[in-house]
């Protein structure tokens, strides 16, 4: 398998990649060290979790081979573990053919525009807010129209103009 044939949900994954960044370490509640690791071989690049001793370990250039990993989807994006039982072994460096694009990690469009999707139909079940009638005037507000268009021929506001003549 490639990366850019990857999906969320697969299993038993056996790959050689070349390792191009590393990102600084999460600590867990546990304690555990967990980095965020950006792996590619020729077709594409994805984001894969190293946990603990392995990713203080590892430098960008490693060609690292990983054996019974799966894929998910963490934080909106694919990414790639080692599962129970798997290994990531360090097996040379810097010579190996990589692509970064396409970078399979890119937050799901498909999950966002199925979220959007969601929230539209909740606001079309939930009813319309009630309209409250204005206090005066109709619902218009005599200030939102330029002084004294709104107020000509209105007797006493029309002797306050400077505007107009006598």
């Amino acid at each position: 398998m490639e990366v850019r044939d990857m999906k969320p949900g697969i299993k038993n994954l056996n790959i050689n990649l070349i390792l191009l960044d590393i990102g600084r370490p999460n600590k867990t509640k546990e304690g555990h060290d967990v980095r965020t690791c950006r792996v590619a071989d020729r077709s594409g690049s994805i984001n894969m979790s190293v946990w603990d001793e392995p990713g203080a370990l590892l430098q960008p250039g490693d060609i690292i081979r990983v054996t019974k990993g799966y894929t998910s989807v963490w934080k909106n994006c694919l990414t790639l573990y080692v599962g129970k039982g798997g290994e990531l072994q360090r097996v040379g460096d810097f010579c190996m053919v990589f692509s970064e694009l396409p970078f399979m990690s890119e937050p799901q469009v498909e999950s966002q525009q199925q979220q959007q999707q969601q929230q539209q139909q909740q606001q079309q079940q939930s009813p319309p807010p009630q309209m409250q009638p204005a206090a005066t005037g109709g619902g218009r507000d005599p200030r939102s129209q330029p002084y004294g268009r709104a107020q000509q021929g209105r007797g006493r506001a029309a002797k306050n103009d400077p505007r107009v003549k006598r």
